[in-house]
C-alpha cells in the first residue's frame, strides 16, 4: 500500500467529536433520557394541579413575562454559542472554543442572575413554596431547572479551564460535544417550562 493510500484511509477515520459513538456520549444520552422523565413528571404534576385547583392565578398577573422572555432569549443565545463551541472543537480551533465557551458560560450566568432577581421579587410579594399550590409547583419546577443551569455553568467552566490548560480539543476528543448535549437539553426544557408555566 503506497503512502497516498495510507493517507486516504487515515482521512476517513471517524473523529470522536463528530461521528464516533463514544462511551461518554452514550452515558450522557442515558442520563438525559432519565432526566427528561424527571422533568416530564414535574410538568405533568404542574398541569394536573393547575387543572384541578379551584384557585389558580393567571401567570401574567403574577410573573414578569417580558423579563422572562428576555431571559429565555439569553438562554437561546447560549445554545447558539454552544453550537459554535462544538464546531470550533471539531475544527480543532482552540481559540474559538475558548471564545464561545466563555460566551455560553456568561449567558448561563446571566440567566441565573435574572432568575435570582425574579425569585427575590416574587418572595417580596408573598409568593413562596408554602404560600400556595402555584408557588409550590412554580418554585419546584423552575428551581429544579435552575439547578441544572447552575451545574451546566460549573461543568462548562471546568471544561474551559481544561481547554485553557491545553486539553479537550483534538482529533479524538468529544468532551465539548458531550457538554453541548447537556446544555441543549437544558435550553429545550426551559422553552417548555416558559411556554407551559409563563404563557399558557
Amino acid at each position: 500500500m503506497n503512502a497516498e493510500a495510507v493517507m486516504d484511509l487515515e482521512s476517513t477515520e471517524p473523529v470522536a467529536g463528530s461521528h464516533e459513538l463514544t462511551p461518554g456520549k452514550v452515558g450522557m444520552w442515558v442520563f438525559l433520557v432519565t432526566d427528561a422523565l424527571s422533568f416530564g413528571g414535574l410538568l405533568i404534576g404542574y398541569a394536573s394541579l393547575r387543572a384541578w385547583s379551584p384557585v389558580w392565578p393567571v401567570p401574567s398577573t403574577v410573573l414578569d413575562i417580558p423579563l422572562t422572555a428576555f431571559n429565555t432569549f439569553l438562554l437561546i443565545c447560549s445554545s447558539v454559542s454552544m453550537v459554535l463551541a462544538v464546531a470550533s472543537a471539531e475544527a480543532q480551533d482552540r481559540k474559538g472554543v475558548i471564545r464561545y465557551l466563555a460566551a455560553t458560560i456568561a449567558c448561563g450566568a446571566g440567566f441565573l442572575g435574572i432568575q435570582a432577581y425574579e425569585y427575590h421579587h416574587l418572595f417580596s410579594t408573598g409568593l413562596s413554596l408554602s404560600s400556595s399550590l402555584f408557588g409550590a409547583t412554580f418554585f419546584t419546577l423552575t428551581g429544579f431547572h435552575g439547578a441544572h443551569v447552575t451545574s451546566g455553568v460549573l461543568y462548562l467552566s471546568g471544561l474551559l479551564a481544561g481547554v485553557l490548560a491545553g486539553k479537550f480539543v483534538g482529533p479524538h476528543e468529544s468532551h465539548i460535544e458531550i457538554a453541548g448535549l447537556f446544555w441543549h437539553f437544558v435550553d429545550l426544557i426551559w422553552i417548555l417550562i416558559f411556554t407551559f408555566v409563563y404563557l399558557v
